[in-house]
């Protein structure tokens, strides 16, 4: 690991001096200082650790000092040292595991109410507000592509952008089932309820990764259905796009303007063209790995929201906080950050067993 480290630094070391010449045109600025920022870290971390062990060397050093003060002063820093050299340690097997590719991308993460009726549709509502609340407090931003409201106020569906650092890493392992246990607003007899909700996460595409052939859509335009007043849709601006060769369909109608319904919908297309590439090409090489926790499987139930004893449960990896209130206002760390030590667990594992 540490030959392969020393050359990550001095590939750093001339990025740093390629960054610093004149006359770069903005591609290659972008592509240099991407290529930087990816290995920054360990970059970083690594020299950390260097630092560590010479401080090691410097302290085994004094203990062959005549002064017995300065021997047991030695002998503290090397107790101190050698607990923070083996966490340095950890951090570099971890910021050294395989990378999937699409970490660093944005996400267009699409809700979809399932059973339960109105109160799934109300509960994918809450969950678009807690994702949404989420994207806050990392600096994200959240853009609306789609979405088709239910009669109670709550939404049958909704697809939104979520744009910003390393999105995808973060909220990849939020694909699937999200179920709900509580006590519908409508029910009178005061009983509870089990609905649920699919989530879907997608790496958004970039213009190289897919090619569509304007000859392989059938583009339909209709008048956008809306709740009327001031602003109903005069003109035809809801857009129904059908990628013919695999038959997949998409639909937009929140923009009062036809040409951005149709890019929005061209946006969510190219994901889901890219999502199947890249599971067909994952299916090819190999039955899912190991270390999945079901990033991408939409019809795994993978979590259970229980209002009533303000719990909720990650089934994935047997999580369990009482914090419901807390996760659905947005803080979602301690849910998804486990999901991560997890992942990156049984990837170090499978990185042993190949040794």
């Amino acid at each position: 690991m540490f030959d392969k480290l020393d050359v990550v630094v001095e590939r750093f070391a001339e990025l740093e001096s390629s960054l610093a010449r004149e006359g770069l045109d903005g591609r290659e600025l972008t592509r240099l200082s991407k290529e930087r920022a990816a290995i920054g870290d360990v970059v970083a971390a690594y020299l950390r650790y260097k630092d560590l062990r010479r401080q090691e060397q410097h302290a085994k050093a004094l203990l062959q000092e005549s002064d017995a003060d300065i021997r047991s002063l030695a002998k503290e820093e090397l107790a101190s040292l050698g607990e923070a050299i083996l966490n340095a340690e950890k951090e570099l097997r971890v910021l050294t595991l395989p990378k999937d590719p699409n970490d660093e991308r944005n996400v267009i993460v699409e809700i979809r109410a399932g059973t339960g009726g109105e109160e799934a549709a109300l509960f994918a509502a809450d969950l678009l507000r807690m994702y949404s609340r989420f994207a806050d407090t990392k600096g994200w931003s959240l853009e609306i592509l789609s979405s088709t409201t239910a009669q109670a106020g709550g939404l049958k569906e909704v697809i939104v952008l979520i744009s910003g650092k390393q999105v995808y890493s973060k909220l990849k392992f939020e694909a699937g089932v999200h179920r709900v246990q509580r006590v519908p607003a409508t029910e009178a007899q005061g009983r509870i309820h089990t609905s649920a909700c699919t989530v879907a996460v997608l790496p958004e595409a970039e213009e190289v990764d897919v090619v569509i052939n304007p000859g392989d859509l059938e583009i339909t335009l209709a008048r956008s259905s809306g709740a009327g007043g001031q602003h109903v849709n005069t003109t035809d601006s809801a857009v129904r796009m059908l990628h013919k060769p695999t038959g997949l369909v998409v639909e937009c109608q929140d923009e009062r303007s036809q040409h951005k319904n149709r890019d929005k919908a061209l946006k969510v297309l190219k994901a889901r063209l890219l999502e199947r590439a890249q599971r067909e090409q994952a299916d090819s090489i190999a039955a899912d790995r190991k270390s999945q926790v079901g990033s991408g499987d939409r019809s795994e139930r993978i979590r259970t929201y229980n209002f009533p004893q303000g719990r909720i449960t990650d089934h994935r990896i047997n999580l369990t906080l009482y914090k419901l209130v807390d996760v659905i206002n947005g803080d979602l760390d301690d849910v998804i950050e486990p999901l991560i030590s997890n992942y990156q667990a049984e990837l170090m594992k499978e990185e042993l067993d190949k040794v």
